[in-house]
């Protein structure tokens, strides 16, 4: 994609647009990984191990011409090792974990990683904004909050981990220089990885034909593509500002139940998306200080 140098002059039309097509992703990716775990098509290791795997293949593929040109991509093992903790610990939360509790205690991890980074980096929010932030983070747990109950202690754990390894993920992402070739490298070294987590599973194992469709259709989209889109849009974005529009995704995949799940519409999920849409607008709205260099 492009290079730290044009990043910089990106207008913020096409950060936007970016942007919103890595939510987007990312909310598909929660419906999927609900759909086959939630149902139990199949088990969480092979689930995680399918999922990279196949994002593999396909930005193997799709990186080939880049590759070809003799080009290559700064190996990060840091932000490997954070997608591989991410995929695994993610998919063994939801398995006891409610889908409202889980959301919240994943971008509860991902909001508290990345602003403790953003500010640390000298960004600043002002009052308007920090009430904004407010009011999303409101929003979503009225979203969540029929739902939530007394998580497994466990299961918590393993969440909260997965919000912390995203939430470091997404902000090593802001150091590359090509988001396709940076997120191919990712899960190239992720996949030895996952199969020794599915080897230690094997007990375990259960896939049906649907399953492993769906977790292929997770790898593949809505993470392989997706989170190289995100990285794409992190270059004009702020770790304050990234980590409070993933507020969004319960939201959109709370709408995405609706139109693929037949899922009711309700007025809480009308109000609650009000009050986090809402609050991200306060927030994207209002002035921040600029972080400093390095």
């Amino acid at each position: 994609m492009s290079s730290p140098g044009q990043s910089d002059k990106r207008a913020p039309t096409h950060t936007a647009w970016l942007t919103l097509a890595a939510l987007l992703a990312f909310a598909a990716n929660s419906l999927l990984c609900r759909l086959a775990l939630g149902r139990e098509l199949i088990d969480a290791a092979s689930f995680a191990t399918v999922r990279v795997v196949s994002g593999a293949a396909v930005l193997l593929v799709l990186t080939r011409p880049w590759r070809a040109s003799g080009a290559s991509a700064r190996t990060d093992l840091s932000a490997a090792l954070m997608l591989f903790l991410y995929m695994v610990f993610f998919s063994f939360a939801y398995l006891s974990l409610d889908a409202g509790t889980g959301a919240l205690i994943l971008f509860g991890a991902v909001q508290l990683s990345m602003f403790a980074m953003g500010i640390k980096r000298g960004e600043r929010f002002t009052a308007p904004a920090w009430t904004g932030l407010a009011l999303a983070l409101a929003g979503l747990v009225y979203l969540v909050s029929p739902g939530v109950s007394a998580p497994d202690l466990l299961g918590a754990g393993l969440m909260a981990i997965a919000g912390v390894a995203w939430g470091a993920y997404s902000l090593l992402g802001k150091k590359a220089a090509s988001a396709l070739a940076a997120t191919s490298s990712n899960f190239l070294y992720c996949v030895p990885l996952v199969v020794v987590v599915s080897l230690f599973f094997w007990r375990d194992r259960q896939a049906s034909p649907e399953g492993l469709l769906l977790a292929a259709a997770s790898g593949t989209v809505a993470s392989a593509l997706g989170y190289a889109v995100w990285y794409a849009a992190l270059a004009g974005l702020t770790a304050t500002r990234a980590a409070t529009l993933q507020l969004a995704v319960p939201v959109i995949a709370a709408f995405g139940g609706v139109l693929l799940l037949s899922e009711p519409v309700t007025w809480r999920l009308l109000l609650a998306s009000v009050a986090t849409l809402g609050g991200i607008a306060i927030v994207l709205r209002a002035r921040t200080g600029k972080p400093r260099p390095g």
